[in-house]
């Protein structure tokens, strides 16, 4: 096994168990290429880790293992794997749901693995040559931990490219059925893993849309609605149920989960546009309660100044439209963006709203999403249930 030395005092994030080692930390790699797994020690040559070798100009190392006496093989990976899909189990073994994310990479001890379950279907995400190198070994232990009926690849292009590698999708394992539909908390959703955002579905959200029903009231607004995970959630307790995305193809989807799920929204209510440009046209009081869940708006640190603008913007649109009283369910999937930040930008928008908002209830990544304690980077969703006055 080749070594990698890091430089002198770049050692600190490693020794504390953080899984990445960045390219100014790299003092000596010799000959390692991508996709290697190396031995990482200090600049005095004393033991800090196993790691996979990336190509990445920021982060250029995974670190897996801090015990010295492992070996670091395809068993090791393997025993991962069914480790983490065993903390699923009582996840998976709930009557209502039958989609999980199995594997949430550094989370999980596995850089550069995701691995989403859609009832009896795995979709998996391969994200670093480490990963990439070891594709048989994941689809076996897959297989041997989950048994499924298929095992579909569809990895980040994005993330491929950073790498340096060739970004793959299609099927790994076994066939496809024409359609799938899961269960989450006892409603039907259909699930395009092929073409669909994502891996097909957004399984951070699955707590996230139990409780915004909780808080649902009277005319109801989803924006960046994709599929209708929330709608269709909220859509029983709701007076009258409007919708917004700008992909006509995600709402031809959500207007099969409304038929699935014995809901009926009016054509009329099913409004295919941009949501920023949308809210700014809709009528002061139209809505009671709104739903804001747009995309990742800051992929990167650098990018969180005008992310911030952003948010301020659709959160400031979004109390315009609303009555008094009326409740704010706001969303941001930017890592880079903190919950101090986010809610800064909300106090913003209240302000040039001429309106008081009150926090009632924090909200976070589902439970199989973990946030690792020494990566605090896989803590990424943030959201906040408002009441608007």
């Amino acid at each position: 096994m080749k070594t990698v030395t890091l430089a002198k005092k770049k050692e600190k994030l490693p020794l504390s168990h953080h899984p990445w080692v960045f390219s100014g930390a790299i003092a000596e790699k010799g000959e390692a290429a991508p996709g290697e797994i190396v031995r990482v020690v200090t600049s005095e040559d004393k033991f800090i880790a196993y790691g996979h070798l990336g190509s990445r100009a920021q982060v250029a190392m995974h670190l897996l293992e801090w015990d010295e006496r492992a070996v670091v093989d395809g068993a090791w990976f393997t025993k991962k794997i069914h480790d983490a899909v065993a903390r699923r189990t009582p996840l998976r073994e709930r009557a209502d749901t039958d989609a999980v994310r199995l594997i949430y990479s550094e989370s999980d001890l596995l850089p550069g693995l995701i691995v989403d379950q859609y009832t009896d279907v795995l979709v998996v995400m391969i994200l670093t040559p480490g990963m990439d190198a070891l594709r048989q070994v994941i689809i076996d232990a897959l297989i041997s931990a989950v048994s499924p009926k298929a095992i579909y690849e569809r990895s980040d292009a994005h993330a491929a490219k950073a790498e340096g590698m060739t970004a793959h999708e299609g099927l790994l394992y076994g066939a496809l059925p024409p359609e799938i539909v899961i269960h989450e908390n006892g409603r039907k959703f259909i699930c395009d893993v092929a073409e669909g955002q994502k891996t097909g579905f957004f399984l951070d959200q699955r707590e996230n849309r139990r409780i915004a029903a909780s808080f649902t009231q009277g005319r109801t607004l989803d924006c960046f609605c994709y599929t209708g995970g929330f709608s269709m959630s909220m859509a029983s307790r709701a007076a009258s149920m409007t919708v917004v995305d700008s992909s006509a193809a995600a709402l031809d989807i959500l207007k099969k989960n409304a038929g699935l799920n014995g809901l009926s929204l009016p054509d009329e209510n099913i409004i295919t546009a941009n949501a920023f440009e949308y809210l700014r046209g809709v009528k002061k009081d139209s809505f009671d309660t709104i739903v804001l869940d747009p995309p990742k708006l800051a992929p990167s640190r650098s990018a969180v100044p005008k992310a911030l603008r952003a948010y301020k913007d659709v959160n400031l649109s979004a109390m315009k439209c609303l009555s008094p009283g009326g409740m704010l369910i706001t969303f941001s999937c930017s890592g880079g963006v903190s919950r101090e930040e986010f809610r800064t930008v909300i106090s913003w928008a209240a302000k040039d709203a001429h309106r008081e908002v009150q926090f009632i209830h924090a909200l976070s990544q589902a439970e199989d999403h973990p946030v690792r304690a020494s990566f605090p980077e896989s803590e990424y969703l943030t959201g906040e249930v408002c009441r608007v006055i």
